[in-house]
């Protein structure tokens, strides 16, 4: 390749330092990244929206206008192999007579069973494509429309059919079936789409010597999107899991039935064997050059005829004045309800607080006969008045010492601050820390005088949860729920004992117990490489058991690109908590800060999608941070003298650990720790980020529109910067060598920041990149040793 020679430059063409100047980057990269780069003028391409699953591409220009109005996927998984029917209906919405070629990507694996296109009753036949063949004709689409939505199927295989003439108005089923080995996943079988699904589907042909030269895309028809999956037999699978879908489950006539009603996005089903107590599930991605990510997910049966394992209950009801009415009321019920779902086995023990603690007896009680009739009228006396003393109540439920082969689970129920006895919220959670041994802790705040500090750092380290029920809400469904979910424990104090790599920073940080009918995911990094067996151990029984999967830890990993964004949305949520429990230090806030950033996610010191941080000045004076609190609009932030309006001082945010606000940033902050699922994290973003016409997040990275590119918020503007030509052949090449960079990259004019090296991507730029080049790029880049 002959490469330019003009040095480096910044986006204005002015000369900047090469890579040797930069301390972060290898003097070897410098001669060969230096060649590579130089100034053009920057001008726009109007892009033009493709298909996302199958489309309709035209023979020739002018040729009609083909939308998709209607997607089906039925999936079939009979001993590991899944069959796949796909049945689309397109639209010819335009005043001419349409042709073209129907593509459809397909699995790397993919066997092509049988393909059906229909015209009247004829059926016609088509092609498949290997992924290098296939490779060559998506880019040919991309650079002929100037739209990069084919590049996430870069790796795919292609069918390809000839759709013979649409007449306009004309609407046409096509029906594809292939059969697809389902790769292992741990101890799962794990199911996914090739490239994703979308709701809308237009496709708008170039246009022709007598057209009308509009560049605006056409409108498609909001185009349902259903995927339905059978598996058989049912007895050999657990309860599936999805790490991007809701998937609603039955079991009927011996089969597995899943329905994914909206099924937009790139759908993943897990499929857990039923052979062991607990499946183990493990999927990998890895950028080139940094830590991989693993989800890690465990699946038990549903509660079946078993025995389940015995339970210590210690249930803390707050009867002070201000539970008086409806909410007292609702607590009765909400007890009784509770004692009532104990099993057999089970023993409790039940503590009410006021200004005084009492308790029902302060030995275990049995869950049956006299001792459930006794325990139902002391809760039918229960009167509300009176002060709180958390102090009290707290020393009242751990002082019993729970049996040894028991779970020990204390539910506390409170709405209100401690007025009695030690008031001191901090020192309260000392003591109980202190005192409460094996105890796992379920919080209930009710309405908003509820110390949100205090309560979640009673539930934190033991295992538990903290939930807030807003006013209104009722008390009794959310200790239901509970009740529920905790009644059948199947594994006990989880830990990570074996494994190939290295797998560190895990979230949730404490492994919660697994509870029969519901799946336990973890989010982790990796370090290594290799395969082997990811050993878990927990107990069962008062015994330690085991759960095992065989799983392959890649250098490189580019699907499950999700995994990210899911894990750094636990870290961010897992250390506002640790801000708002323990207080703030430098050391935290620029953590969360950065990771925040990093991934594109809200924080108590990101604006997201509101202002950089560098723009923000208080006195003068530019703040390290830029902040702005979990929540969704405008109206829940308050002003801080100094800076702009619409944000909230975080250090003082952090401070308030009472009232509405707490109780929302608390309960936000739990959600983004809980995000086990895509579809999840982007409602949780919908709810907690402003939108502007000049801020958006892409790749976990925030960018904001200056001059005509969208810009990495943090860009150092004295970087080497190379350019890239959008659709030549160095942008593709890019795809490969930076994977996680895909959909930025998709963006017409961008500039990302690396830890070396600024990429920016418009109509000019070089077009090709010779075999050095690439690897110092990736190191540039990343600031990696390979």
């Amino acid at each position: 390749m002959d490469s330019p020679s003009a040095p480096f430059v910044d986006r204005t063409g002015r000369p900047r330092p090469t890579p040797a100047a930069h301390p972060r980057v290898a003097t070897g990269a410098a001669a060969r990244l230096a060649a590579l780069v130089a100034a053009f003028v920057l001008t726009l391409v109007v892009g033009r929206p493709l298909a996302g699953q199958g489309w309709i591409d035209p023979v020739r220009p002018g040729m009609g206008s083909v939308e998709r109005v209607e997607s089906r996927v039925q999936v079939t998984v009979d001993n590991g192999v899944a069959t796949v029917e796909v049945d689309e209906w397109f639209l010819n919405s335009g005043d001419r007579v349409a042709e073209g070629h129907y593509l459809y990507p397909l699995p790397a694996d993919a066997a092509l069973s049988g393909t059906s296109l229909y015209q009247g009753e004829t059926e016609l036949r088509g092609e498949v494509m290997d992924a290098d063949e296939a490779r060559a004709i998506y880019e040919e689409i991309v650079r002929r429309r100037a739209d990069p939505a084919l590049i996430e199927y870069l790796g795919d295989g292609l069918f390809r059919a000839r759709v013979f003439p649409i007449e306009p108005g004309e609407r046409r089923r096509v029906t594809l079936r292939y059969m697809q080995i389902l790769e292992p996943a741990g101890e799962s079988l794990h199911f996914r789409t090739p490239g994703a699904l979308r709701p809308t589907m237009p496709v708008r042909p170039e246009p022709g010597p007598n057209d009308a030269r509009d560049t605006q895309p056409r409108i498609g028809a909001n185009a349902p999107v259903h995927l339905t999956m059978t598996v058989t037999p049912a007895s050999d699978w657990l309860d599936p899991f999805s790490p991007s879908h809701a998937l609603d489950i039955e079991r009927l006539d011996g089969e597995l039935r899943i329905d994914v009603a909206e099924a937009e996005g790139r759908v993943s089903v897990f499929l857990p064997r039923s052979g062991d107590l607990v499946g183990l599930s493990l999927l990998p991605h890895r950028p080139a050059g940094e830590d991989g990510f693993v989800l890690l997910s465990l699946t038990p049966p549903a509660p079946g005829d078993e025995r389940p394992e015995p339970r210590d209950v210690v249930v803390v009801v707050d009867v002070s004045g201000s539970m008086a009415g409806r909410k007292i009321e609702q607590a009765r019920t909400a007890v009784r309800g509770l004692l009532e779902g104990l099993g057999r086995d089970d023993r409790f023990r039940l503590v009410s607080f006021s200004n005084a603690v009492h308790q029902l007896d302060t030995e275990w009680l049995p869950a049956r006969g006299a001792s459930l009739a006794e325990a139902t009228r002391w809760i039918d006396e229960l009167r509300a008045d009176g002060g709180t003393n958390i102090d009290g109540a707290l020393d009242a439920a751990f002082g019993v010492e729970p049996g040894r082969d028991r779970l020990p689970v204390v539910v506390f129920l409170t709405d209100g601050l401690p007025t009695v006895g030690e008031r001191d919220p901090d020192r309260i959670t000392a003591e109980a820390e202190g005192r409460r041994g094996r105890y796992r802790v379920f919080a209930f705040g009710v309405g908003h005088d509820v110390n949100t500090r205090l309560l979640d750092r009673l539930s934190e380290a033991t295992r538990g949860t903290t939930q807030y029920v807003e006013p209104g809400e009722d008390v009794e469904r959310a200790l239901s729920l509970l009740a529920t979910r905790i009644s059948h424990p199947v594994f006990t104090d989880l830990r990570i004992v074996e494994s190939p790599v290295a797998i560190s920073e895990w979230y949730p940080v404490h492994i919660p117990d697994l509870f029969a009918g519901e799946t336990l995911t973890l989010l982790a990094r990796y370090r290594g490489e290799g395969e082997g067996r990811v050993v878990i151990e927990g107990r069962r029984g008062g015994q330690l058991r085991t759960v095992a999967a065989e799983a392959v830890f890649p250098r490189v990993q580019r699907a499950n690109a999700a995994l990210p964004r899911l894990w750094a949305a636990r870290k961010v949520g897992h250390l506002t908590r640790q801000l708002w429990t323990e207080g703030e230090t430098p050391d935290l806030v620029e953590e969360i800060r950065t990771t925040a950033l990093r991934y594109g996610l809200p924080s108590p010191f990101t604006s997201i999608l509101v202002q950089e941080p560098e723009a923000v000045v208080t006195d003068g004076v530019q703040p390290a941070v830029m902040p702005m609190t979990f929540g969704a609009g405008p109206a829940n932030r308050a002003r801080t003298p100094g800076l702009p309006a619409g944000t909230v001082g975080a250090a003082a945010g952090a401070r308030r650990s009472t009232g509405a606000r707490a109780v929302q940033v608390a309960e936000e902050s739990r959600r983004f720790r809980d995000a086990a699922r895509m579809d999840e994290l982007d409602e949780l973003m919908e709810r907690a980020t402003s939108k502007t016409s000049d801020q958006r997040v892409v790749a976990g990275r925030v960018l904001r529109l200056q001059d005509g590119v969208w810009t990495e918020v943090g860009l150092d503007p004295d970087a080497p910067t190379l350019r890239v030509k959008r659709f030549g052949e160095a942008w593709f090449e890019l795809m490969r060598l930076l994977p996680e960079l895909e959909s930025a990259l998709q963006l017409e004019r961008i500039a990302l920041a690396g830890v070396g090296l600024t990429l920016e991507v418009d109509a000019d730029g070089v077009e090709s990149l010779d075999t050095d080049a690439r690897s110092e790029i990736t190191r540039a880049f990343r600031a990696t040793g390979g």
